[in-house]
């Protein structure tokens, strides 16, 4: 399985905006982006026309850093998403925000996407009473996401949402901090993402 080995917060630098990929240090003044808000390499600072090409590549980027999938992947959920029915890049989003990490970070059981990953994949999220260990795995409407009843790993997730008090739950998700159990309450849309997305730039680059 690849693997991302560059600096996290890099990658908040090279998309000119916060991703929220460490949590709740985003929120602070330690984020890097705060202190450094040009993107990491030499020159950076400089003003430089981009192309066309250049700000769809940008946006594809963004968004395959924020969900944290790689390039092959991202490529078949595209895919995907022009053989559906509907608006291309909409439909790219939904398939995005269907993730079962990005359901358990929204849902605040985690403070970032990476570390909602991580519960997932060591089997801590149940998925209608179900152990699911795949972070990729489609949610559906009226599926219920449950944290295992575990000491430790329910500890740590009250621990988290105590950090993420102040963070609201998209309107598609109805979440019960007592059980620790999310229920999807519809397929989520475009308006319910909080980071802006540009998804008709990466519609043209795939289209070339």
């Amino acid at each position: 399985m690849a693997r991302r080995r560059d600096a996290t917060c890099k990658r908040c630098r090279r998309a000119g905006e916060k991703l929220f990929l460490k949590g709740t240090k985003c929120t602070t003044i330690a984020c890097p982006l705060e202190k450094r808000p040009h993107a990491p390499r030499e020159h950076s600072r400089r003003r430089r026309k981009t192309s066309n090409y250049g700000l769809q590549l940008m946006e594809k980027q963004k968004v395959k850093r924020m969900y944290g999938i790689m390039e092959k992947q991202f490529r078949r959920y595209f895919k995907n998403a022009e053989k559906s029915k509907g608006v291309t890049g909409e439909i790219l989003l939904q398939i995005l925000e269907r993730r079962l990490d990005n359901v358990v970070y929204h849902s605040l059981f985690a403070t970032s996407r990476p570390e909602a990953r991580q519960l997932v994949k060591h089997g801590h999220i149940l998925v209608n009473a179900k152990k699911v260990d795949l972070p990729s795995y489609q949610i559906k409407e009226g599926d219920i996401i449950k944290v295992k009843e575990k000491d430790n790993i329910t500890k740590k997730v009250k621990e988290a949402q105590k950090r993420l008090e102040e963070q609201n739950v998209p309107a598609w998700l109805e979440v019960d901090t007592n059980k620790l159990e999310t229920r999807i309450k519809r397929l989520p849309q475009k308006e319910d993402i909080q980071i802006p997305i540009q998804e008709q730039l990466i519609v043209e680059l795939y289209s070339k």
